[in-house]
């Protein structure tokens, strides 16, 4: 996302670092470095982006709330990656506040590969990295890893997993798409939508056993090749111990049909033990929730590409 456009209220920068800013802070520090092309890769709620001679990402907070992610990412990254089936970010280099800039940052290794959210990759493609997606998930779920690193880890900090919180943001969020023209669902989506989140509305908390989670895991956050193969999951920011409906959200959000059913196939028979009773209805609000949520930032700042695929999320969630 283009770092000039104008976020949606409530998500705005409270430092924006734009790339002299950047490029002057990592020259100084990481003398390897010093004279680098930098560039900027990409512009989210939390944090800014920038590909750093072409081979380092830059990872620098735009608000304080992203703080305690952070320092979660720099600390639990380089011990997860070892044990998951796909790359992952792991932060090798350190930076500390310095030029105006008040907030530690941090640097790895580039990750080649595009977001499935504006990669435009057609639905009938999406079966591998459906399934590559579910291995990883599984791997990530493994109930030993609560053991080796769940005791850093808030449980849920944000209730991703609470439809009777995420539901009525979501209606909020749908409304306000509305109010623009953008939702406007033929009648089948819509009863299906508001049967959904009328029925998330008076779920109650999760019961299930945590496991790890990425907790923000939606088609921003999974990278693919040329070829459409998953490569990478990105932005880990929300790392937490929760219920794995969180996660599992993702195959609402990012894959129908066979797709869909290849991520479950290849998560293994959790799955079924994840989604009965409830936790369908959990994966699938959450779906809605950050599927609206992508739209309605998508349409503020312009970005074509990942307002269609938010839209086209919002129908997956509830098909």
């Amino acid at each position: 996302m283009s770092g000039t456009a104008t976020a949606p209220a409530g998500w705005d920068a409270e430092h924006a670092v734009d790339t002299a800013q950047a490029a002057a802070l990592v020259h100084a520090q990481f003398p390897a470095l010093a004279g680098a092309p930098v560039r900027e890769l990409a512009s989210g709620w939390d944090n800014t982006v920038f590909l750093v001679g072409e081979q380092w990402v830059f990872r620098f907070p735009r608000r304080a709330v992203a703080l305690a992610g952070t320092e979660r990412e720099m600390a639990l990254l380089p011990k997860l990656a070892p044990r998951l089936p796909l790359a992952v970010p792991v932060p090798e280099l350190t930076g500390r506040p310095a030029g105006g800039y008040p907030w530690p940052f941090w640097g790895a290794r580039h990750l080649p590969g595009r977001e499935l959210m504006t990669c435009g990759l057609p639905e009938r493609r999406r079966v591998a990295a459906a399934a590559a997606l579910g291995e990883f998930l599984r791997a990530l779920h493994d109930p030993r890893l609560v053991g080796r690193v769940g005791a850093a880890l808030p449980h849920d900090p944000f209730r991703r997993g609470d439809p009777s919180v995420r539901a009525p943001l979501a209606r909020k969020l749908l409304d306000r798409l509305a109010g623009r023209g953008l939702w406007k669902p033929a009648a089948p989506a819509a009863e299906a939508m508001a049967a959904l989140l009328g029925k998330g509305a008076q779920a109650g908390a999760s019961r299930a056993e945590p496991v790890v989670c990425h907790g923000d895991l939606h088609p921003r956050h999974l990278l693919v090749d040329p070829d459409g193969r998953a490569c990478g999951v990105i932005d880990w920011g929300d790392v937490c111990l929760a219920d794995p409906a969180v996660d599992l959200s993702v195959a609402y959000s990012a894959f129908s049909g066979t797709a869909r059913a290849a991520l479950l196939a290849a998560y293994g028979p959790p799955a079924e033990r994840a989604l009965k009773g409830e936790g369908e209805l959990r994966a699938r609000t959450l779906a809605v929730f950050l599927c609206a949520a992508l739209a309605d930032y998508a349409s503020s700042i312009g970005h074509a590409e990942m307002l269609r695929e938010a839209l086209r999320g919002l129908h997956r969630a509830v098909a």
